[in-house]
């Protein structure tokens, strides 16, 4: 590699002094916080929240839902993923299977509970096709089938890429050797794919645990850690001292989430080579997978249906005649437009920017021999680690009183911190694929280290980059945990203005915005999909 210059070293700073205002700080702010009080610092703040059964409670129902959700999405990401790879099934169902699942992650959480009430609640769409109520919405089972909506995506696409570096051919050896369809399947299949199955659990579990949008809307008298932390911040009388003891407890089952993880990447299997060798077909096999994957997605599809149908009908579900009325009322009124054009202001700078700062974090880290590079790696785990409520709590008691506050750079600094983890790990995967002599020649050839990697490494990367600039910009549009304690009037965005709509139950303007968010989110998923493709093709 190439020695390091003076402008690596100016980069490098700058993202730490970077991470050091708006993670480090924050999280120590809110940790001190917790243990102030009226008389000085102690351990009162913790012994107050213990004695009170209320949040305990909510602590463990935010446990036990979590922890179901999870386990539902962890098998049903591994059936859809199985038919994708293991299976014989058609190859463009296989393609609508993959699309059709990572649909609900272009929509704000807040939106699946209303989808959900509409959807199941007593005069919903399916409930009428059913002819009776199939559960009670409000608590329990509504959450679970929240989580289990927003958590399935994200399971199915671990467990998907996982698969990728399955040798086929192992479970074909383990047929010929006359092993039981059990045991080859335990053997060859899921002790390969445990480390991916125990993360998608954790990573499941630990984003119920921390949602903010489902209970929100589904909680009903089924108190979440979630949403009494939202209370205690948000209610008549705030408690900030309260809310940051929360806020910290909220860590723990993170925190130990990401222990999990790393003991789980012990049981990842590594073959020296994978052949692209594909199983035999196998009729009832194939058949059953088909049918209950097509299953799973179409009942996860079905519950967002109504948001298709709702906002175009007079009045859902009583007069059901045909009108544009409340999507002209919403591009009508200044106030849900501006607070449209509020959202794609965030997600565009948040973007570019997060782009910006997780690419040179990438870049500093694998193509550099900077002494403290492994920083980076560090700030990406903590940020993995931080659940968006709490990053957002901490912002709040750090810059409560400073001319940040209100502002929409506050907004874009929290979510490029929030969401850092995955596009830094999206780029520090392609640039350690990328030859390592490339600075070194550039460097002979008289280039600075800028223009060898505008020139060379870039232009190499362009795919990832707009992979990373994607996921910012979708998640920007979608959050809601880590924004909702630091918009203002003048910096509401869509999700949070959803969440001001349901105390007025203005559903058709919930779900019109809801319809404007999916629509621009898949717009530019299929834009920075196409721009990959093109170049592919090149």
């Amino acid at each position: 590699m190439h020695r390091i210059k003076p402008e690596m070293r100016v980069v490098f700073i700058l993202l730490l002094l970077l991470f050091a205002g708006f993670l480090f700080l924050p999280l120590i702010v809110l940790f001190i916080r917790s243990f102030e009080t009226g008389q000085g610092f102690s351990f009162s703040n913790y012994a107050a929240v213990w004695k009170e059964q209320d949040i305990i409670g909510a602590a463990w129902n935010s446990v036990k839902v979590s922890a179901a959700a999870a386990v539902i999405a962890t098998v049903l990401g591994f059936i859809l993923a199985y038919s994708i790879h293991c299976t014989k099934i058609y190859r463009p169902i296989k393609g609508v299977l993959k699309t059709a699942i990572i649909m609900p992650m272009l929509l704000p959480t807040i939106t699946y509970g209303f989808a959900i009430m509409y959807s199941f609640g007593n005069q919903g769409l399916i409930t009428k096709l059913f002819g009776r109520n199939l559960f009670e919405i409000y608590g329990f089972n509504g959450l679970l089938t929240g989580y289990v909506i927003y958590t399935l995506p994200p399971a199915f696409l671990l467990i998907h890429n996982a698969f990728g570096y399955i040798d086929k051919k192992f479970i074909i050896v383990s047929r010929l050797m006359g092993d039981g369809t059990a045991r080859s399947f335990t053997n060859t299949i899921l002790r390969p794919l445990a480390g991916a199955l125990g993360g998608a659990f954790v990573l499941s579990f630990i984003l119920s645990f921390t949602d903010f949008g489902i209970p929100a809307s589904v909680g009903g008298t089924y108190p979440v850690i979630a949403a009494q932390l939202y209370q205690v911040m948000l209610g008549s009388i705030p408690d900030f001292n309260q809310g940051a003891v929360i806020a910290v407890l909220m860590l723990v089952p993170a925190v130990f989430g990401i222990w999990l993880l790393h003991y789980l990447e012990k049981l990842n299997f590594h073959y020296d080579k994978i052949t692209g060798i594909e199983l035999p077909e196998h009729r009832i096999r194939d058949a059953a997978f088909g049918i209950i994957s097509f299953a799973i997605v179409l009942g996860l599809l079905s519950i967002f249906a109504v948001m298709f149908i709702a906002p175009f009908m007079n009045s859902f579900p009583y007069d059901l005649r045909f009108t544009f009325k409340h999507v002209s009322d919403v591009f009508t009124s200044g106030d849900l437009t501006g607070v449209y054009k509020n959202s794609l202001w965030v997600a565009l700078l948040t973007s570019l920017f997060g782009t910006l700062i997780a690419y040179g974090s990438a870049l500093l880290n694998v193509r550099t021999k900077l002494r403290a590079r492994g920083t980076t790696d560090i700030v990406s785990m903590i940020t993995n680690t931080v659940p968006g409520m709490v990053l957002g709590i901490s912002y709040l008691l750090l810059f409560n009183d400073s001319s940040l506050k209100g502002t929409f750079a506050i907004i874009v600094l929290c979510n490029i911190v929030h969401l850092f983890t995955t596009p830094y790990l999206m780029a520090k995967n392609s640039l350690s694929k990328i030859n390592p002599s490339w600075e070194t020649t550039g460097e002979l050839l008289g280039d600075s280290w800028f223009k060898t990697v505008y020139r060379v490494v870039l232009p190499n990367s362009v795919s990832t980059v707009l992979e990373m600039f994607s996921y910012y910009f979708i998640n920007s549009m979608v959050t809601i945990s880590g924004i909702i304690f630091l918009v203002s009037a003048q910096t509401s965005v869509v999700a949070s203005k959803i969440k001001e709509l349901q105390h007025f139950a203005k559903f058709n303007e919930i779900f019109v915005l809801s319809l404007l968010i999916f629509c621009t989110n898949l717009v530019v998923k299929a834009a920075c999909d196409w721009m990959q493709r093109r170049r592919a093709v090149r």
